[in-house]
């Protein structure tokens, strides 16, 4: 376990991000879910009827899960195969699948570290970065698949206090054109990234992504 994933599992607790009462489903888009390698879900109208009608029992449940996932949906997507020798499927955090519009809370207090319109077929779409401390440690996170409202009124360095509304779940195709969804990953070190940075890796790298981005779960807690 890395130094700031020991740090967030001794944390007493994060204020929720998504809070609208619904209980949550774990979903999987490996290929141990057999519906995916017959299906095809190019059309992101027919993907969310998929995943909001049946894996989420007509919008019963929020979908969670994926973090390490080796996904076989994004064939679908040039996005993530544009590199034919080294396409991205190991997905580096967790996606909470549900209706466009839900508002999202700041898990603990941040300053906007920096945000963009990734705006191509299969990306983030509107996306936020926060950068955090906690005991000292600086670390981000990032919210991706947001709505383009959510960019208005942001600057870098903007302080956002833990449990403040400041983001959106977007709907497509503003979001990158996907069923609405949110992305949230956790991030040690950004380097360079600025609005943006890789949520899939290629199987080859994926040690050293998955180090660098620690289980999004010791924030979500959705399995406490």
């Amino acid at each position: 376990m890395s130094e700031l994933a020991e740090l967030l599992r001794r944390h007493p607790g994060f204020c929720a991000i998504v809070e609208n009462g619904k209980p949550y489903r774990k979903l999987d888009f490996t290929a141990a879910n057999t519906d995916l390698l017959t299906r095809d879900l190019s059309e992101t109208v027919d993907f969310s009827d998929y995943v909001f009608g049946e894996m989420l029992s007509e919008n019963k449940f929020n979908g969670f899960g994926g973090y390490g996932e080796d996904r076989v949906i994004y064939r679908h997507r040039k996005h993530f195969t544009a590199d034919t020798e080294k396409p991205r499927s190991i997905h580096l955090g967790i996606d909470i699948w549900t209706d466009a519009g839900t508002p999202l809370y700041a898990p603990l207090d941040a300053t906007v570290h920096s945000f963009a319109f990734n705006d191509h077929y299969g990306d983030y779409g509107p996306t936020i970065i926060l950068s955090h401390e906690l005991a000292g440690t600086t670390f981000f996170t990032l919210y991706g698949h947001l709505s383009l409202s959510s960019l208005e009124g942001l600057w870098e360095g903007k302080n956002i206090n833990a449990g403040e509304h400041f983001a959106s779940i977007g709907p497509y195709p503003e979001n990158g054109d996907w069923p609405p969804h949110l992305h949230f990953q956790i991030i040690r070190d950004m380097g360079n990234h600025t609005g943006d940075f890789p949520g899939v890796c290629n199987a080859t790298d994926s040690d050293y992504y998955l180090d660098l981005c620690p289980d999004p779960e010791w924030i979500l807690r959705i399995n406490a």
